[in-house]
């Protein structure tokens, strides 16, 4: 078994529900979620809605692929509404391979860790409350890294049971 991490975000529709079925849809067994985080869009030029973000660890099968766990995201997003466009577009679902195992890719379709893990607080502060002694590629604990975004803006709205309680 091999532990992936997985992004987890929405800032159009009903974002709770959006990150629900993402996280659900991949049909892996999850190992952990985190909290529910609120963060303002970044890396874009465009006025956004907000965004909602989690962290999943995912317990991927043995002999899977990282592009496997890719392609199944892909379709995730793709049947709850995302559509992939040029720029940082607001979206539906938007579902990051973040981490496979000890995986060090810099393919085109596939770079692990992904790129925004480090400079990403919501990505950031979220993978390490579930899996705080994670390393970079590098040997420096992650934890280093997260005053190098602390001026991001993201707050924590709900604790970890967020992704099997839904409210009506």
């Amino acid at each position: 078994m091999t532990e992936a991490a997985i992004g987890l975000g929405a800032n159009l529709g009903d974002r709770r529900r959006s990150l629900r079925a993402g996280l659900l849809g991949v049909g892996l067994p999850i190992a952990a979620v985190s909290s529910l985080y609120e963060s303002a869009p970044v890396e874009t030029d465009a006025a956004q809605p907000r965004y909602l973000n989690a962290v999943a660890i995912l317990e991927c099968p043995s002999q899977m692929a990282p592009e496997e766990l890719l392609a199944a995201l892909l379709r995730v997003e793709a049947v709850h509404g995302r559509v992939r466009g040029p720029g940082k577009a607001p979206r539906t679902l938007d579902l990051d391979l973040l981490l496979f195992g000890a995986e060090v890719r810099s393919d085109p379709e596939l770079l692990l860790p992904h790129p925004g893990l480090v400079r990403r607080r919501f990505v950031l502060q979220p993978l390490l409350e579930v899996r705080h002694a994670l390393r970079a590629p590098d040997g420096s604990p992650l934890s280093e890294r997260l005053s190098e975004c602390a001026g991001q803006d993201v707050a924590r709205v709900e604790g970890r049971c967020w992704w099997w309680r839904i409210s009506s």
